[in-house]
């Protein structure tokens, strides 16, 4: 069960290691086309269940109840021998519970983030889950300091980059046209439709300014799950006409990064690259999650780099109504104006990459899989 674009590519990776052991698994449920590709039948589309927000999930609830009703009616088909659900805790821990009740191993690979919210679901993973894998070594002393094993798998996110096939810095430039001393500005707004339409716009209005300021190029990143339709329809009441590469070439050659909270800022983490970090929500979304969340920070990056306690943050944030324009552009002058403090910033995120494991999660994953088919 992968019910977004990052959970769809996490889990192809485990299938990819399983299909070496057990080449006639026969693998269902939610995914995307990473999954698709090597066979997985599909009950859904990641793609159409893929809904964040408090507002969002109330607008597409009958939606999503007829997905979970459709799924635990394929359970009871197909009798399977283990479920492995990927993140997405809105539907999977529903779905763990059920499962559990009808004797299915229940495996579940990237535990909620219940120490920044949410920490009752503790009690749910505790009574429903089999084998809970964690991608941060901290969660592990977190969860066992609340009754629940669990077990530090290293994060994926390392594994899928070192697999990555990037261009030179000369190659990249020259396809675009421009210097190879060339310094660029990467607009990274997100990979939900939703979240492109509220941080893009804002980005592009900074970007101008900051263009015209540092002799900056800018880069969008964008995502595969996005149609150009909906970059192009902001794009064209822009200045601003940034390339178009992928988000990873975005990461890899910015100088400086706006990048939309989530895993992605992980991701430029691990290429060492400064950001900004942001985001807005519906309003209704931000009221609510604010009255949650326990922690002073939401950027993974500020997590691993500064650790879960405290508001120390290694890269800035600026969210919801701090989200404007006129902060990014005053945050970036202020971090590209000082060079020795960027480069310090790129050699402690380079470092904080070390706390994400150096295990190759994949391996280990399938590994506990295996095991739970006694195979």
């Amino acid at each position: 069960m992968a019910g977004e674009a990052s959970g769809d590519l996490h889990g192809a990776g485990v299938m990819r290691q399983l299909l070496t052991r057990l080449p006639a698994l026969d693998v269902f449920g939610i995914g995307g086309n990473h999954l698709k590709s090597l066979g997985m039948r599909q009950l859904y589309h990641a793609e159409q269940v893929n809904v964040m927000g408090f507002v969002e999930v109330a607008k597409h609830f009958s939606f999503l109840r007829g997905v979970l009703n459709h799924v635990k009616s394929a359970v009871r088909h197909e009798q399977p021998d283990a479920a492995l659900l990927i993140d997405y805790p809105g539907m999977n821990l529903r779905l763990a519970e059920f499962l559990c009740g009808e004797g299915v191993p229940v495996i579940y690979y990237i535990a909620p983030q219940v120490w920044a919210w949410k920490e009752n679901r503790v009690a749910l993973l505790k009574k429903f889950v089999t084998r809970l894998l964690v991608v941060f070594e901290f969660e592990v002393e977190f969860f066992r300091a609340r009754g629940v094993e669990a077990t530090f798998v290293g994060h994926p996110i390392l594994e899928e980059l070192s697999e990555l096939q990037l261009p030179s810095r000369l190659d990249f430039t020259r396809g675009l046209g421009v210097s190879e001393h060339q310094h660029f500005l990467g607009l990274l707004p997100g990979s939900r439709a939703q979240e492109v339409e509220r941080m893009l716009p804002e980005m592009l209005r900074a970007a101008a300014s900051l263009e015209k300021t540092f002799g900056l190029c800018s880069l969008l990143g964008v995502a595969p799950t996005i149609p150009a339709s909906l970059y192009d329809r902001i794009l064209s009441a822009s200045s601003v006409q940034p390339h178009r590469v992928s988000a990873y070439e975005t990461m890899q050659f910015s100088d400086l990064a706006l990048v939309t909270s989530g895993t992605a800022t992980l991701e430029t983490l691990c290429f060492g690259t400064p950001m900004i970090v942001h985001y807005k929500t519906a309003a209704l979304n931000y009221a609510i999650g604010k009255r949650l969340v326990k922690i002073q920070k939401i950027a993974l990056a500020n997590i691993i780099a500064e650790g879960l306690e405290g508001n120390k943050k290694l890269v800035p944030e600026l969210i919801q109504q701090e989200m404007t324009a006129e902060n990014i552009t005053r945050t970036a002058t202020q971090i590209l104006r000082d060079p020795a403090a960027l480069a310090e910033t790129r050699s402690r995120l380079l470092a904080a990459k070390t706390n994400l494991g150096s295990l190759r999660p994949s391996v280990e994953v399938s590994r506990v899989i295996l095991e739970t088919l006694n195979v």
